[in-house]
């Protein structure tokens, strides 16, 4: 059966393809439908933080799928109520509720809708070449053009201002601004690490104007960058935090989390989904928390200063910069990122792209040295 044949005829062509089938994973390593195995350094773009196959994840997800997939959150269940006290307990008590969704994306759509009827304005700061999703509202706050000029004009009122600058910030704000929202560190920009001191600031001219603060922390959130959340080494505390991606064990799933203050002022019925929170969406999310301990972060960020160290050693005038924090890793390159992608896919490494000249790796946490050390080799070759 030829899989790519079928996809091209039945499949909507908005996706590059990358002219490979894989059928199953286990472990670091997918399989394509010859039987060959790669080294899976993007974890589907930040999701299977325990690569494929994990024994404790499945187990969780079997036992829930042969008892209730799905149920509206009208009605009360254990995985649920369960999943969101767990979530609240590991995100600090700053937060008091979370809702949940089905992806980023209607994590940060669910926030939008939460601070402008909380604060009953609507205009947002956002900032340049950041990434919040594609839906509408999630786009409306993106500051990625590319993605943006097609659908213009969007939704609301969103200024966008230069990443890393408190001060750029301070000068578009005013008094009909409900909120600012950022990325802790910018992922589809480059994986691109802000002044340690820029969340603060900023939390503090939010403070000073009566202005929320929310928190993208779908790409970085869940120990993906050595800390459960990467806001916690800015040492910052905001008003909504948005999750996705990794938290469902593989399961889709957004959450939204948000201050008793804002909670007080959300009404019934304002935001709800059929499949927001579902059982077994709920069963992931659970189980992907209980295994998030110390020593699973503690392996993050020592693999990740790990990776770093082994790029920087490779000599090559192709290089740009090596930069990243935990194992959100980027390499930046003198030219367009595509050939590198896919010489890495012929030596059976799976990394993706950031902006036109980054090759980005968001690898599973489970991997050690020795695959770091397969990655750095074959891209000394290459380069």
């Amino acid at each position: 059966m030829n899989y790519q044949f079928l996809d091209e005829k039945y499949l909507l062509d908005t996706y590059p393809r990358r002219g490979v089938t894989f059928l199953r994973g286990k472990g670091v390593y997918l399989y394509d439908d010859k039987g060959r195995k790669y080294l899976d350094m993007m974890s589907n773009y930040g999701v299977n933080i325990f690569g494929h196959g994990y024994l404790e994840l499945s187990k969780a997800l079997k036992n829930q799928l042969s008892r209730l997939t799905n149920l509206h959150c009208g009605f009360s269940n254990d995985k649920r109520s369960l999943a969101s006290q767990a979530l609240i307990k590991r995100c600090g008590e700053n937060f008091a509720k979370v809702y949940w969704g089905n992806s980023g994306a209607e994590a940060i759509e669910a926030a939008l809708k939460f601070a402008a009827f909380a604060t009953g304005k609507k205009k947002f700061v956002a900032a340049k070449n950041s990434f919040h999703g594609k839906t509408l509202g999630a786009l409306s706050a993106m500051g990625k053009k590319e993605y943006r000029q097609p659908f213009e004009p969007l939704l609301w009122n969103f200024v966008h201002a230069e990443f890393g600058s408190p001060k750029a910030v301070r000068e578009v704000i005013d008094n009909k601004t409900a909120a600012v929202i950022l990325e802790p560190i910018q992922g589809e920009a480059g994986i691109i690490l802000p002044p340690i001191n820029y969340l603060k600031e900023v939390r503090e001219i939010c403070d000073k104007n009566n202005i929320l603060l929310i928190l993208d922390e779908v790409k970085t959130g869940l120990g993906r960058t050595g800390t459960f959340l990467a806001s916690e080494d800015f040492g910052v505390e905001v008003d909504i935090l948005c999750l996705g991606k990794a938290l469902g064990g593989g399961i889709p799933v957004g959450a939204t989390l948000v201050t008793e203050e804002i909670s007080r002022k959300l009404t019934k019925g304002l935001h709800t989904s059929t499949f927001g929170g579902n059982p077994l969406a709920s069963a992931g999310a659970l189980a992907t928390l209980n295994l998030i301990d110390k020593k699973l972060l503690s392996h993050v960020r020592n693999l990740g200063l790990y990776f770093l160290k082994q790029l920087g050693q490779i000599k090559s005038n192709q290089i740009t910069e090596v930069r990243g924090k935990g194992l959100m890793i980027a390499l930046e390159l003198q030219s367009k990122n595509t050939p590198f992608l896919k010489a890495l896919q012929e030596k059976k490494i799976l990394a993706i792209p950031a902006g036109n000249n980054v090759v980005r790796f968001l690898p599973p946490f489970i991997i050690e040295k020795e695959h770091i050390d397969e990655v750095t080799a074959a891209l000394k070759e290459i380069l």
